[in-house]
């Protein structure tokens, strides 16, 4: 049995991920804004309710949750997409709060479990997006660019966890749905050639990432791994 900590559990491979762990018999705690109501009264679930994005409270907040606890694998799971539109009409703020959620929250995590809790590995969910620069993509992939470097720098820092920004492939999560119906693919061409891939299902997405997550202890810590090219 494991102790699993994820961020953002309210729907798509959040929840997924938390009920794939719990079926196994391992104890999951959650901190996100949305409790998932199918996972009410179980025993070895653990939530906290906290909106992530308020980095300035996030280590005062949590800290009574996760302190003196061992976790054996850290998901940072929770993050947001923003608009897609061109980067030059994109305004700051809107940058300022998708690299708050997807980037600061997790730096004011790490290092709160780093000082409070003890680790053996963080999996930060990340995206093809952190390396491709597709066009109407900008605060998104500077987002999880920021994000891939951050877990890379922390791997140097705290050499006892072991760290990896994984891109899970593409989920039918709100986001992706987002995207298929609301998005223009002909401004956009990202969008079209997402709308033609392979859309894996939460469930899908989170046994398969279960099932990665040990064979990554086999690569460098604070790599940046895609589970579609791993061998």
């Amino acid at each position: 049995m494991q102790n699993i900590l994820i961020t953002g559990i309210g729907s798509g491979l959040g929840e997924a991920l938390a009920r794939e762990y719990l079926a196994n018999g391992d104890t999951v705690y959650a901190i996100g804004r949305t409790f998932p109501k199918v996972l009410d009264q179980h025993p070895h679930f653990f939530f906290f309710p906290y909106d992530l994005s308020q980095t300035f409270m996030l280590k005062s907040e949590i800290k009574a949750f996760i302190q003196n606890r061992s976790f054996d694998v850290v998901i940072l799971n929770a993050g947001v997409l923003g608009e897609i539109q061109m980067l030059s009409q994109t305004d700051l703020e809107n940058i300022k709060e998708v690299m708050e959620l997807n980037v600061w929250a997790n730096k004011e995590l790490i290092d709160t479990l780093s000082e409070y809790a003890h680790v053996k590995q963080v999996v930060g969910i990340s995206s093809g997006a952190a390396v491709n620069g597709s066009k109407g993509w900008g605060a998104y992939s500077l987002s999880k660019a920021g994000l891939n470097m951050l877990l890379s720098v922390y791997a140097k820092e705290l050499p006892e966890i072991h760290f990896t920004a994984l891109a899970p492939g593409i989920i039918d999560t709100p986001m992706v749905r987002h995207i298929i119906h609301k998005v223009d693919d002909h401004t956009f061409p990202s969008a079209k050639k997402l709308k033609e891939s392979h859309i894996q299902t939460p469930t899908e997405a989170a046994k398969l990432l279960i099932s990665t997550f040990d064979r990554l202890l086999e690569y460098e810590s604070g790599s940046f791994l895609d589970v579609r090219t791993m061998e």
